[in-house]
């Protein structure tokens, strides 16, 4: 029997009890395929969902023939009626599961190799087996979910910010190599000798000419560039939305991109808020209570620092850390008091591979009975002057590290999070966002002995702070606002500078002389003075937000065709060497190192 050009009628996700009786086609790939000794089940497959074949060989034995042939992922075409399926036989995991195909026809469209690993959601294969043939991989149904989820998600923020106003416009992909933290891609030119472009690592400079130009409302779903270490929640290249405003303060910006992410989250998922309006948290007060500056906060678990309480006594260990400079800081363990030394000791370990000597660690069991170094080298009322400082109870654990600043804060940070874990505190259906901000403009970078920005060299700063440039820069804070959720950090921004002398001074105070902030920055400087209007601004990362949306385990699973941690794409072998013509036409030479 043939066929009309018409591949399908239907898809396999939409056929229901409305079309019993219809004669319809569908398309698809082979699901599964289950022989009954006479009957032929196939599970027919499109990115719509699943429908069920049945070959009867009685009714049609030509469409049964070439049913025996089938195997997994074949490409096939299916002529049939639409028929009941008997009550108990449905299948209620299924939209098409009260009916299936009785096959008239199918036409092979094309045949598949086994392929490497099975088409199903409980696949154990290795991650890089799965991204060198990541279009059978997209073939599963939770990574077709998530790519799904992307797009609705793009399209929620595109229509919530056309509904206010935004204009989408495109920004350049070459550009200008200018220092934005990171290193550049760079793009050699073959009309321009010994001359480069750069991929963007972010459309900042533009968005905010944009906001010169008087677009007033400016957004773009920007791709971009960034040549550093890989990570859990990195690539080298990315998607961020990014957005910029004129005329706005903190609040303008806040305001709108905390009721977009409302809208995002109760559109897309069923998670829940843990609380609306999301709290404003200090940069001092994150890292105190927390030791980072993208706390999760669906659980507790607070960071406290003990350093005044640790001078008292002879221990040694907290001595040695107060006479370096620093500090002692603890976590309380609720009903950790009955861990085993074994325990203990794993959770030292762990402490210890996050760069901490060690942990001091003090139970409480259930009658009251304090187990702990500190006894021998600390009184009673010392001792207990610390618990109460954590809040401990019988039955809890209290855990220290003695170390510096930045030790005891990211050890006890990633610590918290194993114990969150541990103690199954984690609600996986909570999404707890909060913003940050009072950040510091700069920070002192003793390597290079100069200030740096702590984001950006473009956020703005309170006028009363201009003044202490000069004086105290350290001690400014920046108008900069992060936005968290769950642990991480989705998305940040700042109102910005806007008058070509603060934007200088602060550049300068970069250690930039002014030849270089003329050849890096003077398209923008000279663009401030010709009427800049106050402005800001922020960028939320897109994958890393379908990927806490979709409880992925890393942006990669969200990413169609994503690079590897270590910037490898492994379906079309990049990087790679390319042919001597090409190098001699962009006036570029290879140069091998040797290997020792």
């Amino acid at each position: 029997m043939g066929f009309e050009v018409q591949y399908r009628t239907h898809t396999c996700g939409e056929l229901n009890t409305d079309a019993v009786g219809k004669q319809v086609v569908l398309a698809g790939w082979i699901n599964r395929r289950r022989d009954h000794g006479g009957l032929i089940f196939l599970d027919l497959r499109d990115r719509y969902g699943l429908t069920q074949v049945v070959c009867d060989p009685e009714r049609s034995p030509e469409a049964h023939k070439v049913a025996t042939e089938l195997r997994s992922e074949y490409v096939v075409q299916i002529k049939g009626s639409v028929v009941r399926r008997a009550v108990e036989n449905e299948n209620p995991n299924l939209s098409t599961g009260k009916i299936e195909l009785q096959a008239e026809a199918i036409e092979i469209l094309n045949a598949a190799r086994t392929t490497p690993f099975p088409i199903t959601d409980n696949v154990q294969a290795d991650e890089s087996l799965r991204l060198k043939y990541r279009y059978l991989d997209l073939r599963r149904p939770s990574m077709r979910n998530n790519i799904l989820l992307r797009h609705r998600i793009v399209k929620i923020m595109r229509d919530y910010l056309d509904e206010r106003a935004f204009v989408e416009v495109e920004t350049p992909v070459l550009m200008k190599s200018t220092p934005e933290g990171a290193r550049d891609y760079l793009v050699p030119s073959r009309l321009y000798e010994g001359e480069f472009y750069a991929l963007p690592q972010s459309p900042q400079q533009l968005k905010q000419l944009l906001m010169v130009a008087g677009l007033d409302r400016y957004f773009q779903i920007a791709r971009c560039f960034r040549d550093e270490d890989q990570r859990a929640d990195r690539q080298p290249e990315f998607t961020q939305l990014d957005v910029e405003m004129s005329f706005v303060s903190e609040e303008d910006v806040m305001s709108l991109i905390e009721d977009l992410l409302i809208t995002l989250i109760e559109k897309t998922t069923k998670k829940r808020i843990k609380q609306r309006p999301f709290p404003r948290l200090s940069f001092d007060d994150v890292m105190s209570r927390y030791g980072t500056d993208h706390p999760d906060l669906r659980f507790g678990l607070p960071l406290v620092e003990i350093t005044d309480l640790a001078a008292a006594g002879t221990f040694g260990v907290f001595k040695s850390a107060l006479a370096a400079q620093g500090m002692v800081k603890g976590i309380r363990v609720p009903g950790g008091g009955s861990y085993t030394r074994k325990e203990i000791d794993e959770l030292t370990e762990f402490a210890r591979t996050l760069g901490a000597k060690g942990l001091v660690s003090l139970a409480i069991n259930a009658s009251g009975e304090i187990k702990s170094p500190l006894t021998k080298f600390m009184s009673a009322e010392e001792v207990q002057a610390i618990i109460e400082r954590l809040e401990g109870q019988a039955g809890d654990l209290l855990l220290f590290v003695a170390d510096s600043a930045k030790v005891c804060n990211d050890v006890l940070f990633r610590l918290r999070t194993k114990l969150g874990e541990r103690l199954k505190l984690i609600d996986p259906d909570e999404m707890a966002l909060c913003w940050v901000v009072d950040f510091p403009l700069f920070h002192y970078d003793e390597e290079g002995q100069r200030y740096d920005a702590e984001h950006n060299p473009f956020s703005g700063m309170d006028e009363a702070h201009i003044e202490r440039l000069d004086s105290d820069p350290l001690h400014i804070r920046a108008r900069q606002y992060d936005i968290i959720c769950n642990g991480f950090e989705i998305g940040g921004g700042s109102v910005r500078i806007n008058t070509a002398a603060l934007q200088h001074k602060v550049f300068s105070l970069m250690k930039m002389d002014n030849e270089q902030i003329q050849e890096q920055f003077g398209h923008m400087l000279e663009a401030f003075e010709y009427g800049a209007p106050p402005h800001g601004g922020i960028a939320l990362g897109v994958d890393r937000l379908v990927m806490l949306f979709a409880d992925a385990d890393s942006i990669r699973e969200v990413i169609a065709f994503p690079k590897t941690q270590s910037a490898i794409d492994l379906l079309m072998g990049a990087p790679s060497p390319v042919e001597e013509k090409q190098l001699q036409e962009l006036h570029l030479l290879v140069r091998h190192e040797e290997k020792r």
